[in-house]
């Protein structure tokens, strides 16, 4: 039987998890460039909070005058294509929906999304794993290019939150463009910090080449960076003012098709880590969203329609 209706997570008012509800709206076709897919799975992000939350609201980023659509990771396969689409019907895809101003998110049974921005998953890769991957890969790419290639013998490169989803691929990626990379987390996650092949720590220290804020300590991560070092940090409503001779530079994340692609490559042959720590009915979004907020999940709750 041909769906005419999808179900998607939403907020009217939103107050924090108990807010978020779930409507039923009529199935959109997609235009020219863009595919719907077929929600299979779709994980949960701190920036997911911050929607349901209100913060985005309150900063003037929303307005929706009748419902803000929750979810930016996807994973799922092609169930119709606009004009000028070669991604076939049945393909399975990940990505990500950026912005926070829509009335739709992957927290979803379907979703209209460009062709341009999303990959294919890898045969190899459950549809679960490739949901947890795009939007915390990419940022993760996206932030190591902003600290560039690591200078001669000035390499030493702090990541802040190096157990947590971005802070991971931080670590594993910024080993390519040649940093020494040292991790901070609690102690219990230095197993799997070392694991990504980075040293560990439990606390910031001073005197780094450069740090890349994945945890989103700001004040006092830059206070660990040496004189003419470099910062990346992750908050981008907040940047912080340069100082000492560091460059400042803030990641603002945004989909590109054929970078997740290689990223969900790396994804695939275990070489980025794709962790799922649950997964859980859409319809029981709320109590995902109250899990992930109650803090110490490694790895990410998957919705699945």
């Amino acid at each position: 039987m041909q769906h005419t209706t999808s179900r998607r997570a939403v907020v009217r008012v939103p107050s924090g998890p108990r807010s978020i509800e779930t409507v039923t709206v009529p199935l959109a076709e997609p235009g020219p460039a863009q595919i719907r897919v077929k929600v299979a799975a779709a994980a949960v992000n701190p920036v997911d909070l911050g929607v349901a939350g209100g913060v985005f609201h309150r900063l003037g980023l929303v307005d929706q005058p009748q419902h803000t659509g929750l979810g930016w990771d996807f994973a799922g396969t092609v169930d119709a294509a606009g004009p000028g689409v070669e991604l076939r019907v049945g393909t399975r895809v990940a990505g990500f929906l950026d912005g926070f101003n829509r009335d739709h998110g992957s927290h979803a049974e379907h979703l209209l999304v460009s062709a341009a921005k999303v990959a294919v998953v890898p045969d190899t890769l459950d549809l679960f794993g490739a949901a947890v991957v795009p939007l915390n890969a990419t940022a993760a790419a996206q932030l190591v290019d902003l600290l560039g290639e690591a200078p001669a013998g000035a390499g030493r490169l702090l990541v802040t939150g190096a157990a947590g989803a971005v802070g991971a691929y931080v670590a594993v990626l910024a080993q390519d463009s040649g940093w020494q990379v040292t991790g901070t987390a609690r102690a219990a996650d230095e197993p799997f910090v070392r694991s990504l092949g980075a040293d560990f720590a439990t606390g910031v220290g001073q005197g780094w080449d450069a740090v890349a804020d994945a945890g989103a300590l700001q004040e006092d991560a830059l206070r660990a960076v040496r004189d003419g070092g470099r910062f990346v940090g992750v908050q981008p409503a907040s940047r912080l003012p340069e100082e000492r001779g560091i460059t400042v530079e803030v990641l603002f994340a945004r989909p590109d098709g054929p970078l997740l692609a290689r990223l969900l490559e790396r994804a695939a042959t275990g070489e980025l880590p794709a962790r799922v720590h649950a997964v859980t009915p859409l319809a029981e979004a709320a109590d995902a969203y109250e899990a992930m907020a109650k803090g110490g999940v490694r790895g990410r709750i998957v919705l699945v329609p």
